[in-house]
């Protein structure tokens, strides 16, 4: 994979957990950082069954890779697509024996390599061999130097030289210039050799999963565009072991209808980090609630498009404005939970490393936050509303979707900035609205969320920081602020990146275009006996191997 954030709706309940352990739910009654996946053998499994969840949508861009793509682009994508890398609940690496036969990684005259060995049974549902193509195709798209290929980011691919046959055409050789930290986040997933051109990157997988351009346990039986729903059945050309699920079905769903629908048995899992789903589920029989720590940051986005927040003043203000810990007790009320405020976008707080690089530039302080409105001239008027010129201090947030946990977060939110003078205009709009959200930049304050896709967060730290990044969805960034993530990123031991990380991480926040807000923890109910399926930290595992206990 090319990325390790990927965008998520800010939600409290429907979870997320395609196999991959990438839940956003964002609530739990437990910090625990074990995972509680059930884990079975395939022996203990039945075969047949189906598994059917909610999704906050079924996102018009299926291509993972390209910059539109989103969480839900990537839970879809690895059912019926080539994945080649799993990790263990802590983020240990392992290569899919069903893809490759061998990754090897060295040091060559100062330079990474990577050596890939390929199963010769793997092959594209369309008859193309899985080879050494498909990785320099993967390359040559996400290396960032053709801008007509809409990525969703470069890292690590930038740092690539070549990729180039071995032995014979079932082996990729990949040559970094000098040492690449992270090479196991690379190469995870493949872009089809056939998707070889701008147009087609870009436009063919709009609204069209292409089983063709797949391969794996699984295929697209049906997409019902309409309705948001899409069903999995097993793939008759796939050469390793048999899915043990009939089908696997996602419904575009909003809150309430899928608490309800799980609550009816018309699915099968869902997330329940919020008190009232949490308890509904609670007096349920034959259900299990699965929790550990998560892989997913909540954090407020302030749009530097919106004319009044190009100040800088102005944005510090709204942010010192905001009363963190008071929303996190909001949003764990009834869960048993708490955590420290998250200090960064790179990292989680269970990760080795991690350091607080948020209250170095930004703590809650309404006096100061008031200070800086006077300053940038922005009076109160008699409603208590700031008022410059004649306008008044007035943004809009939109939220998404029908969960009474977010809508009083968000409530909160709004009365905490009108203690400030700012007016925030509270817009609901269905879920299914999230991409358009995000890409047309429909807000001026947005919550939302980022999931990760591996463990090595610094590896992408310029996606979130970097000026131009698909994933800067606040614009922030500036030239120099990029030539210093760009000088992390060679550096070649990874501890010391991380230390050079978080001191840059601190510089990008003094920008006051992004805070988060919590983490919490995975929480997933499951109707009894669904095995390998849950809260798994940074798990990603075969997805043939979901299934029902016997």
């Amino acid at each position: 994979m090319s990325r390790w954030w990927l965008v998520v709706v800010f939600t409290a309940t429907i979870a997320l957990v395609a196999g991959c352990g990438v839940d956003l739910a964002g609530g739990g009654s437990s910090s625990s950082t074990q995972p509680q996946m059930n884990f079975q053998p395939r022996d203990k499994l039945r075969d047949g069954g189906s598994l059917t969840t909610a999704i906050v949508e079924v996102s018009p861009q299926w291509n993972t890779f390209h910059a539109d793509g989103t969480a839900y682009t990537l839970a879809l994508w690895r059912w019926y697509n080539p994945s080649l890398a799993f990790f263990a609940p802590d983020g240990t690496y392992s290569f899919n024996r069903d893809y490759l036969t061998d990754v090897r990684t060295e040091l060559i005259n100062g330079n990474t390599q990577v050596t890939y060995t390929i199963n010769p049974k793997a092959v594209y549902n369309d008859g193309t061999p899985i080879d050494w193509r498909a990785f320099e195709n993967t390359w040559r798209i996400n290396r960032g130097t053709d801008a007509n290929y809409v990525i969703s980011a470069s890292d690590g691919y930038d740092r690539i030289a070549s990729v180039t046959p071995g032995r014979d055409a079932r082996q990729a050789i990949v040559r970094f210039n000098g040492v690449w930290a992270w090479p196991n986040g690379l190469f995870n997933i493949l872009v089809h050799p056939k998707v070889d051109t701008p147009d087609l990157f870009n436009k063919a997988y709009l609204q069209a999963p292409h089983n063709e351009w797949g391969a794996g346990p699984y295929v697209v039986k049906s997409y019902d565009r309409n309705a948001g729903v899409v069903v999995f059945e097993r793939n008759p050309k796939w050469w390793g072991q048999p899915g043990k699920l009939d089908r696997r079905v996602f419904r575009q769903m909003e809150d309430q209808a899928a608490i309800n629908a799980f609550s009816n048995g018309e699915i099968d899992a869902i997330g329940v980090g919020s008190k009232d789903n949490r308890a509904r589920v609670l007096t349920m029989s034959n259900v299990d609630i699965r929790t550990s720590a998560t892989p997913q940051q909540s954090l407020l986005v302030v749009n530097l498009d919106t004319p009044v927040l190009r100040d800088i003043r102005v944005r510090e203000a709204l942010l010192r404005g905001i009363d963190r810990a008071t929303l996190a007790r909001i949003r764990f009320t009834g869960l048993n939970y708490s955590e420290p405020l998250p200090g960064s976008l790179s990292l989680y707080a269970f990760q080795p490393g991690y350091e607080d690089n948020v209250s170095a530039s930004i703590t809650y302080d309404q006096a100061k936050a008031r200070a800086l409105l006077d300053q940038a001239g922005w009076t109160p008027g008699d409603d208590g509303i700031r008022r410059r010129g004649g306008a008044a201090l007035e943004v809009s947030l939109p939220i998404l979707g029908d969960s009474p946990a977010i809508t009083n977060i968000v409530r909160a939110l709004q009365a905490m900035l009108a203690q400030i003078g700012v007016k925030v205009d509270i817009v609901v709009r269905p879920s299914s609205d999230f991409s358009k959200v995000i890409i047309n930049k429909e807000f001026d304050l947005f919550m939302m969320g980022f999931a990760s896709s591996d463990p090595y967060g610094m590896a992408y730290f310029c996606q979130v920081w970097c000026k131009g990044s698909q994933l800067n969805k606040a614009g922030a960034g500036s030239r120099e602020l990029d030539a210093e993530i760009a000088r992390v990123a060679t550096i070649a031991d990874p501890a010391e990146q991380i230390k050079a990380g978080n001191i840059v991480e601190r510089k990008a926040f003094a920008q006051y275009s992004d805070l988060p807000l919590f983490n919490g923890p995975q929480m997933v109910a499951v109707k009894h006996g669904l095995a390998n399926y849950g809260a798994g930290l940074f798990y990603i595992g075969p997805v043939e191997n979901i299934g029902w206990e016997k």
